[in-house]
Order: C-alpha cells, then sequence, then structure tokens
C-alpha cells in the first residue's frame, strides 16, 4: 500500500482490477476530458492495466469500507523532486470529497517524506470538477496553453490549465483537510 487516507487506500494495481477499470473507463462521464472523449472497451482497459502496473507513481483508489475501486490516482515523478497529481474516479465517488482528500495525502507525503518540490496538476480548462480539486487542495493557477490535438474533443479550443504548488507555499499556507 502506498498512502492510506480516512475513506481510501492507495495501492499497486492488480490483475483481478481489470472489470473495475474496464467499468470506469466504459463510462461517457468519466472519459468527457480524456482519451479523445471516448469510452474504451475492455481490450483497451486490459492494455491500459498492463501499463498501469508497469508504470511508476499510478495508484488503485480503493474505497476502505468496500474494498471497491473507486479509481485512479496519479502522482508521477516526471523530473527530479517534480511530481504529477492526477485523478480519475468512477462518477458513484463524485461529489464525495474523495479527489480532495487523497490529493491532499498525496500532497502531504510528497512534500514531507518524498522530498518534492513541485507538482503540477493540468486538465481542459473547461473540466471545472477537475480544476476545483486542484484548487481546494493548494494548487495555484500557472497558465493556460493549447495543445493540437489529432482528434479534439468539444471543449479543447478553450485550451487547457496547468496549476502548481512548490513546497515553499505549502510550507506557508497549506490548506486544511477537507
Amino acid at each position: 500500500m502506498f498512502l492510506e487516507t480516512d475513506r481510501v487506500r492507495l495501492r499497486n494495481f492488480r490483475e483481478s482490477d481489470v472489470d473495475a477499470l474496464a467499468d470506469l473507463h466504459a463510462d461517457p462521464a468519466v472519459m468527457r476530458y480524456l482519451e479523445g472523449g471516448r469510452p474504451l472497451d475492455r481490450a483497451a482497459a486490459a492494455e491500459l492495466l498492463d501499463r498501469l502496473m508497469a508504470a511508476d507513481g499510478w495508484w488503485a483508489g480503493e474505497e476502505k469500507a468496500s474494498g471497491r475501486l473507486l479509481g485512479l490516482f496519479e502522482f508521477r515523478e516526471t523530473e527530479p523532486g517534480v511530481r504529477e497529481l492526477g485523478y480519475r474516479l468512477h462518477p458513484s465517488a463524485w461529489g464525495r470529497g474523495l479527489a480532495t482528500e487523497v490529493s491532499t495525502a498525496l500532497l502531504d507525503k510528497g512534500f514531507r517524506e518524498l522530498g518534492v518540490h513541485r507538482v503540477f496538476a493540468t486538465t481542459m480548462t473547461v473540466n471545472t470538477g477537475s480544476r476545483r480539486v486542484m484548487e481546494r487542495v493548494g494548487l495555484r493557477f500557472v497558465r493556460t496553453f493549447f495543445q493540437d490535438w489529432p482528434d479534439p474533443i468539444p471543449g479543447s479550443e478553450h485550451g487547457e490549465v496547468e496549476y502548481a504548488l512548490t513546497r515553499e507555499d505549502w510550507t506557508g499556507g497549506r490548506p486544511a483537510s477537507r
């Protein structure tokens, strides 16, 4: 196990996660801002699971009370001392503060234990839900940028946003856990 909060346990992915991961990625609401805006079929979800199991910095988010896979969390090192924060949750987990709870714990672990000096996150400008989580955990707006996608998602014409938090800003005014 990588991390535990009051309600969520982050652990390595395992082969038995394939059905839950396929269910997550088959949901159009989950995929609205990801992977070209299209749901993934089971074969693509199985390939994704293989990549997640082989990669560092990706964690299965499991609800402690039920043992159910809620989604995935990214806290991947992109360069020494820099981590990218990300999350993808099943709609049943939306609006419950779980992304905020786990993201806050990841920031804490990164800055206290892992020697991280900067954490950043990106999303589409129009993804207000993810932007709210980023702001709640203390990340600050850095920039809007535009990428040239081969198959743009509706809303991509507004660009993407980057939010970030440095260790100095975290120690100087860390937000309270929610």
